[in-house]
């Protein structure tokens, strides 16, 4: 297995300056990787150490461009718990930001509305998390050289980079609902008493990502913001079945407006 070392001198290899903010897209919104200019696509394939993606609707490439003249690294594609490699490829991945010099990352995902009022096509700013995958990406050894042994997850979601997604979406005339993501690990979906018991837990959204990008970039001193993309209400609310596919269209349908979402924030944060 290549050094997270290794990685970082592959990808500087291929960039006159490395960014400083990078953007990962969760299932069905490959297509804002389109959105990128002067651009330059390398499969995960090619990069030492990192993992190729196995689930439709994560391509795996990883693209060096601008969003609103803005330089970024966009992780099109991301590898899961529930696909048998562990957090591995998720470490390895953000260690790999954090090497390179990235200071924000913004995390995007699909999810499942647990709210009655956050209908599917809603856009949702997580303001924290509730983590039932049942793991911890930290679990293990300490890299001092990294972060803490014991991280402070009290505002892992960056408060002023969520205040700059409000702002975006007014300026995009857009509403970004705000709320709480719940993980569960996968591959299935939520049973209608799960989801009865999150409702109870206070969770807004489920899905099953995210939160170990979070705390591991947390870990290494970046700053997060992340929205998800509703893509269906959560079992049991509507009585319809749930399905990977209904996941991928909404995740699409809704890729143009969050595009215009995060072409505002990154525009914003160059100025």
């Amino acid at each position: 297995m290549s050094s997270i070392s290794e990685s970082i001198e592959f990808i500087r290899s291929q960039c006159e300056q490395v960014p400083k903010v990078a953007l990962q897209l969760g299932s069905g919104l490959n297509g804002i990787a389109a959105s990128l200019t002067n651009s330059k696509a390398i499969p995960y394939a090619d990069i030492p150490g990192f993992y190729d993606t196995s689930v439709p609707g994560h391509e795996g490439f990883l693209h060096i461009g601008e969003l609103s003249g803005v330089p970024v690294l966009c992780l099109q594609g991301r590898v899961h718990y529930y696909e048998g490699r562990g957090f591995e490829p998720v470490r390895h991945t953000i260690r790999t930001l954090a090497g390179l010099g990235v200071e924000i990352l913004l995390l995007t995902n699909a999810a499942g509305s647990l709210n009655p009022h956050m209908p599917p096509g809603s856009l949702m700013s997580i303001r924290d998390h509730i983590n039932l995958s049942g793991m911890n990406p930290l679990i293990g050894p300490n890299d001092e050289e990294i972060g803490p042994r014991f991280v402070d997850l009290m505002n892992a979601y960056d408060p002023e980079l969520r205040e700059l997604l409000q702002r975006s979406a007014r300026n995009t005339d857009q509403r970004l609902y705000e709320g709480v993501y719940l993980m569960t690990s996968g591959p299935t979906f939520e049973t209608p008493a799960e989801i009865y018991a999150f409702r109870t837990l206070g969770a807004d959204a489920v899905g099953m990502s995210t939160v170990p990008e979070c705390i591991l970039a947390r870990h290494a001193g970046l700053r997060v913001a992340a929205v998800s993309t509703v893509t269906n209400f959560a079992a049991g609310m509507t009585g319809d079945s749930l399905s990977h596919a209904e996941t991928e269209r909404e995740g699409k349908a809704a890729a143009g407006r969050l595009s215009d979402l995060l072409a505002e924030t990154i525009g914003a944060l160059g100025a």
